[in-house]
């Protein structure tokens, strides 16, 4: 059963403003076989709100976690833009940590063990933790050591008193993910060797908000950060943020990485001057100050019918639209924007374990993207907007061909 909160997941203040209201909404990766079509879907009230207290932009219902992501449909490996990009930083990591076999490098929510392989194939020892059963089976048969668990307080006073202490933690999109946020916070304080490190990457809020980057928002993400939330969560539990960057994946994310307060410092004061400098931008633009979000719920129903609009025209010209993306971007938007089956044909996706099913709420049925250059749609809408130069280039025939894509984040464009 799912809970609202009358507080901040956070601070716990409880005065919070409300940013945009989605009403009731389906899970954004619950999936739907043949056989569910027929049966009754679960749905949850959908609210973004801000804390003035302490920064942090949240939903306010929280989904049971075991009916979020004991069977989860998102593998990283399927993404080459994120294969690349965890390719890059372990070699990074591993350069400036001078990480060897007596270092264990542990990730929460690991997935199918897209990160830690690039260690594993160095001799470093890794663990993966990864709660949806299904995909921690696939970083086993890879050959990367994964508890099929959810990650708290608890676990990482177990795994630590056996001596598996981090000198390196990852937890890469999921502290937007977690409930029980102070458990999982104080978690990676607990797992991290004295001179360890934890590497965080998140969605910013900064570009959620300027970019109208709103199918961003579904029951999954409790939480959106900034540098300055950050800081403010993980100093509660000991964590000195020593570095802070801004990364282009999913939209716009940052990459924060912090440090025990009690250990020894192992990073240089270049580290503490990007925090000090995107702090100060953050002041400047207003992190602080609801007038920063106040119209984010304006700018969504802009996109909503100049979207909506096109898609009427095309389809009055009988022009055959169809979807590219599965992804919990897509439900978002096209349950919001109310685009099912009248309006568009059928959705496709790289993903093996979503083919053959149907999307939550619309139900279009997903097949591989192959079936754009066999059915030759005149338009594809492109939902998987932040993988889009991936996907375009992907895709070189098809549009080689006469196919048109739509992209609508950050702003729509036909291409």
């Amino acid at each position: 059963m799912a809970t609202g909160t009358v507080a901040c997941r956070s601070c716990k203040a409880e005065v919070l403003k409300p940013i945009l209201s989605f009403g009731t909404m389906p899970l954004a990766n619950a999936l739907l076989s043949a056989e569910d079509l027929g049966k009754p879907e679960k749905s949850y009230p959908l609210d973004l709100v801000f804390c003035p207290s302490c920064t942090l932009v949240q939903i306010t219902e929280t989904v049971p976690p075991e009916e979020l992501f004991r069977n989860y449909f998102y593998f990283s490996s399927f993404s080459d833009t994120i294969l690349e990009s965890a390719r890059v930083l372990a070699g990074r990591i591993k350069k400036n940590m001078g990480l060897g076999p007596q270092s264990l490098v542990v990730e929460i929510a690991s997935n199918d063990g897209y990160l830690l392989k690039n260690y594993r194939a160095d001799g470093i020892p890794v663990l993966g933790i990864e709660p949806a059963r299904n995909i921690a089976r696939v970083a086993e048969e890879r050959g990367i050591p994964t508890l099929a668990e959810f990650f708290d307080a608890d676990l990482a006073k177990k795994l630590s008193t056996e001596g598996r202490g981090a000198d390196v933690l990852h937890a890469h999109n999921v502290i937007a993910h977690v409930a029980d946020l102070h458990g999982v916070v104080a978690g990676i304080q607990t797992l991290l060797k004295p001179d360890g490190v934890a590497i965080i990457e998140n969605h910013y809020v900064k570009d959620l908000i300027e970019h109208v980057e709103f199918d961003s928002i579904y029951h999954e993400h409790l939480c959106y950060y900034s540098v300055t939330s950050f800081r403010n969560l993980f100093a509660k539990h000991g964590l000195e943020l020593v570095d802070a960057e801004r990364i282009p994946l999913h939209g716009g994310s940052l990459r924060v990485f912090f440090q025990r307060t009690d250990g020894p410092r192992t990073y240089a004061q270049e580290g503490a001057d990007r925090v000090n400098d995107l702090l100060e931008e953050e002041r400047a633009w207003g992190v602080d100050n609801f007038d920063f979000y106040r119209d984010f719920g304006e700018k969504v129903e802009k996109l909503k019918m100049d979207l909506c609009s096109l898609l009427k025209s095309l389809s009055s010209e009988d022009k055959k639209i169809a979807v590219y993306g599965a992804s919990a971007k897509s439900a978002t938007l096209l349950n919001y924007f109310g685009i099912g089956g009248e309006t568009v044909s059928y959705i496709v996706d790289r993903s093996t374990a979503k083919q053959g099913h149907y999307t939550p709420g619309v139900h279009l049925p997903i097949y591989p993207p192959e079936k754009l250059l066999e059915d030759m749609p005149d338009y594809t809408l492109l939902l998987s907007w932040n993988f889009a130069d991936e996907i375009l280039a992907q895709q070189h025939a098809y549009r080689a061909g006469g196919g048109k894509f739509i992209i609508p984040i950050p702003e729509l464009r036909v291409l």
